[in-house]
């Protein structure tokens, strides 16, 4: 289980992002992910780091808060 699966499927799909375009935006920023371990994210499956978090964020181009939902 994970705090930002929910969220990370519902903001890449609202910014019309598909699993493979992130995994690709995570690699350029020095974190190697495929398709694969973003479908374990969303779904809860697989924890994630502070740090991947950030990363996520980043990569998505928002807030850590609203990864988390919090915003």
């Amino acid at each position: 289980m994970n705090a930002i699966g929910k969220n990370l499927k519902q903001i890449r799909e609202r910014k019309q992002i598909t699993q493979e375009q992130l995994a690709i935006r995570l690699t350029t920023e020095g974190w190697e992910v495929d398709r694969f371990l973003i479908s374990k994210i969303e779904r809860g499956e697989r924890q994630v780091t502070d740090i991947q978090a950030m990363l996520i964020a980043d990569a998505l181009h928002v807030k850590l808060k609203e990864l988390f939902g919090r915003e």
